[in-house]
C-alpha cells in the first residue's frame, strides 16, 4: 500500500509500506477515504521538529472500517468513521474526565501507543487503528460524497477551533476576537457564532481568509498586529478590548497579541500548538484579571456534539479544504500550505 513519507525537513515522499494486519484484539483496519496536512504538520516539514528517521505522518482521517480485532464492539465492518488525531480507551480516568488527549493507555497517531502498538501515520491508503472501541467515531450511514470535508474537519480542526471557545467559556452576546486565520481559527469564527458571540473579530492579513472569516460568521476583520491591532480590537469593543480571545498560532507573538487584545477580566481560550516559545507575562494578566484556558484539544470528546451540525449544514467547515490532490501528491500538499498557497489540503488516497 501507499503512504506519506517524511524522511527530512522538506522531504516528504509517497512510498510502498507494508499493509496493516490486526494485533491487539482491540484494534481495527480502516480503508482511508479522506485524509489531509494539518498545520502542525509543517513544524518538522520545515525542521523546527527535527525528524530523527523516516517514518509515515498524518494524524487526521475518515475512512470504513475493514475488519476489527475479536474483542472490538463498537465498530464493526462497513462503518464509516472519523478518527480524531490521536488514540483514546475511552475508558480511563483522563478520558471520563474529558482529557482524553491525555489517556493513561493511549497515544498518536505516527508513534508507539503502549501495550497497543504503533499508530500508524493517517496520510495513507489504509491504517491500524489501535484501541478502536475509544478512538474511532461511527457516522450513521448511508454517507454522500459532498459531506466528507466536512466530517473530516471533525478529526481536529472543527473539534480544536471549538475547544478554544469552549475554554474561553464563549457565551450569548460576547464580543470575541480571534488570533490565527488558519483552518483553526476559521473554525474557532464558527465555533464562536455557534455559541453565540454577536461581535466575532477575525484578525486577518489574507484576503481569501477574510472572505472565508466573513463566511463563516466574523463581522469586523482586523489586519493590524502588535499595538495597533490591540487598539483596533478596543475600538470595536467599547475601549475595552474582547471578551474573550481565542488564539490559535501557537507563537509568542500570537499570544501576546491575544492577552493584550482581551478586556480586564476577560479570557484567553488557546489551541495553538506552541512554537517559537511562547510564554505568559503573569504580572500584567494578574493586573488586568486576564485568565487563560485552553491546550491540546480533546476532540474525540465533541464529534458526537457538533456531528448533527455538520451533517445539516448548520455549520460548514469543510469549506476550509481549498485544494484537493491525490495521496500520490502528497509533497505539493505540504508546499502549498507552507507556502501559504493553500488554507488546508485534503488528500485523497
Amino acid at each position: 500500500m501507499l503512504a506519506t513519507v517524511i524522511h527530512a525537513a522538506r522531504d516528504i515522499r509517497v512510498e510502498e509500506v507494508p499493509d496493516p494486519v490486526l494485533s491487539t484484539g482491540r484494534d481495527a483496519i480502516v480503508r482511508v477515504v479522506a485524509a489531509c496536512v494539518c498545520g502542525s504538520d509543517l513544524w518538522p516539514y520545515r525542521g523546527v521538529t527535527p525528524t530523527e528517521t523516516p517514518h509515515r505522518v498524518g494524524h487526521e482521517f475518515v475512512g470504513v472500517v475493514e475488519s476489527v480485532g475479536p474483542e472490538v464492539s463498537a465498530v464493526r465492518p462497513g462503518d464509516f468513521v472519523i478518527a480524531p488525531f490521536y488514540v483514546c480507551d475511552g475508558t480511563c480516568l483522563n478520558c471520563r474526565n474529558g482529557v482524553s488527549t491525555s489517556c493513561l493507555h493511549g497515544g498518536w497517531w505516527g508513534s508507539d501507543a503502549g501495550e497497543d502498538g504503533f499508530a500508524d501515520g493517517g496520510q495513507g491508503e489504509y491504517v491500524r487503528v489501535p484501541l478502536a472501541d475509544g478512538t474511532l467515531a461511527v457516522v450513521p450511514g448511508p454517507v454522500v460524497e459532498e459531506e466528507i470535508p466536512g466530517l473530516l474537519t471533525l478529526s481536529d480542526v472543527m473539534g480544536t477551533g471549538h475547544h478554544a471557545a469552549v475554554s474561553a467559556g464563549v457565551q450569548p452576546g460576547d464580543a470575541v476576537a480571534v488570533v490565527g486565520d488558519g483552518a483553526v481559527g476559521l473554525c474557532a469564527i464558527i465555533a464562536a457564532k455557534r455559541l453565540g458571540a454577536t461581535t466575532i473579530i477575525a484578525m486577518s492579513r489574507h484576503p481569501q481568509r477574510q472572505a472565508l472569516a466573513r463566511e463563516f460568521g466574523a463581522t469586523h476583520v482586523v489586519e493590524e498586529r502588535g499595538d495597533e491591532g490591540v487598539e483596533a480590537v478596543r475600538g470595536l469593543t467599547r475601549g475595552i478590548g474582547a471578551d474573550r480571545v481565542l488564539e490559535c498560532v501557537g507563537t509568542k507573538e500570537s499570544m501576546d497579541q491575544a492577552l493584550r487584545s482581551a478586556r480586564p477580566g476577560g479570557m484567553v481560550g488557546y489551541v495553538g500548538v506552541p512554537n517559537g516559545g511562547p510564554e505568559f507575562p503573569v504580572r500584567p494578566m494578574f493586573n488586568r484579571n486576564v485568565g487563560v484556558n485552553g491546550g491540546v484539544a480533546p476532540v474525540r470528546g465533541y464529534i458526537e456534539e457538533l456531528l448533527p451540525d455538520v451533517r445539516s449544514g448548520a455549520i460548514r467547515p469543510g469549506l476550509v479544504f481549498d485544494l484537493a490532490l491525490p495521496l500520490a501528491e502528497a509533497a505539493e500538499a505540504y508546499a502549498a500550505m507552507d507556502e501559504r498557497r493553500a488554507t488546508k489540503v485534503l488528500l485523497r488516497p
